[in-house]
C-alpha cells in the first residue's frame, strides 16, 4: 500500500494540482495539511469523483487537515488530539487497512512569544502520549504530517533557519526524539540515513532555486508497520509545478500484510 503526507497550503487554491498528483501516484491514503479551509467548504465531492472519500477538521483561513482514503467512505476515530487542550484544527486520525493513521500539523512555535512556543512542547507531549497508548495497546499505527521540526542539522540547509528558529530549538528536537526513542520508526531516515533531502522550500529569496531547503515533513511508523516499509522519496517534482504549494508530497510504500 502507498501513503503520503502533504501540507498543501490551501486545498481549494490546489485542488488541481492534489488531483494530478492522486492521478500519478495513485495513493491508499494522502493526509494534508494547512487547508486553510472550514470542514464544510472543502471540496469533499471533488474528491469523491476522484475515488477518494475524506476526514477533514477545518478552521476558517488557517489551519486545518484532512486525510483522503480511496474508497467510499472511510472511519474516523478522533477529530481532535487527545490531551491536547488548543481549539487549532491540527489533527485528525482514521482507521483503514488494519492501520490507525494521525495526520498532524503540529505548531510551528514561533509565534506568540514563549506562550506559542509553549503549545508546540504540549502538542508533542500530547502526541507522545498518544504513541505510548497504541504502543500499550500493540496498535499498528502511523504519524504522519508537518511537524515543524527539523530533527537534525543535515535536515536543514546552511542559513535556511536562524539558530534560534523554534524549528530547530534543542528542546524541539528532543520532544521529537523522545517519539523515536519509544520505538517509531523515521521513514525516511530508516531508507536514506544519511542523503540530503527537504519536503519545504520558502517562497521567498530563491530557497528553491538555490535548494535552500529543510526537512520538516516527516512520517513515524510503528514497529510493526516499519517492518513493512519498502521506499519512501519526498516528491520534489511538486515543487516545480506552477504556484505550488511550499511543501512537497512525502510519499511512502509498504509492504502488504500477506507479503514476506
Amino acid at each position: 500500500m502507498k501513503f503520503a503526507t502533504w501540507n498543501v497550503n490551501s486545498v481549494r487554491l490546489r485542488q488541481n494540482l492534489i488531483a494530478d498528483w492522486l492521478e500519478r501516484h495513485d495513493p491508499d491514503v494522502l493526509m494534508m495539511q494547512e487547508i486553510k479551509c472550514e470542514t464544510a467548504a472543502f471540496p469533499a465531492d471533488f474528491f469523491i469523483e476522484r475515488g477518494y472519500a475524506s476526514a477533514v477538521v477545518g478552521q476558517k483561513s488557517y489551519n486545518g487537515v484532512a486525510t483522503l482514503v480511496k474508497g467510499d467512505r472511510t472511519e474516523i476515530v478522533t477529530d481532535h488530539l487527545p490531551g491536547f487542550d488548543n481549539p487549532a484544527a491540527r489533527y485528525v486520525e482514521i482507521r483503514t487497512q488494519g492501520l490507525v493513521f494521525g495526520n498532524l500539523y503540529l505548531p510551528n512555535g514561533n509565534s506568540g512569544g514563549e506562550e506559542g512556543y509553549a503549545t508546540k512542547l504540549a502538542f508533542f507531549e500530547a502526541l507522545t502520549a498518544r504513541a505510548e497508548h497504541y504502543l500499550r495497546e500493540e496498535t499498528d499505527f502511523i504519524f504522519a504530517g508537518d511537524y515543524n521540526v527539523c530533527p537534525a542539522a543535515g535536515d536543514c540547509a546552511p542559513g535556511a533557519l536562524a539558530p534560534d528558529d523554534a524549528l530547530v530549538r534543542p528542546q524541539t528536537r528532543a520532544a521529537f526524539r523522545r517519539l523515536i526513542w519509544l520505538g517509531l520508526t523515521d521513514a525516511l531516515r530508516a531508507l536514506h540515513p544519511t542523503e540530503t533531502l527537504y519536503t519545504f522550500w520558502d517562497y521567498q529569496a530563491g530557497a528553491w532555486q538555490r535548494n535552500s531547503g529543510i526537512r520538516i515533513d516527516h512520517a513515524l511508523l510503528s514497529p510493526r508497520v516499519a517492518e513493512r516499509l519498502v521506499s519512501v522519496f519526498p516528491d520534489k517534482d511538486e515543487r516545480a509545478m506552477e504556484r505550488p504549494s511550499d511543501h512537497v508530497p512525502l510519499l511512502v510504500t509498504l509492504r502488504d500484510k500477506t507479503e514476506g
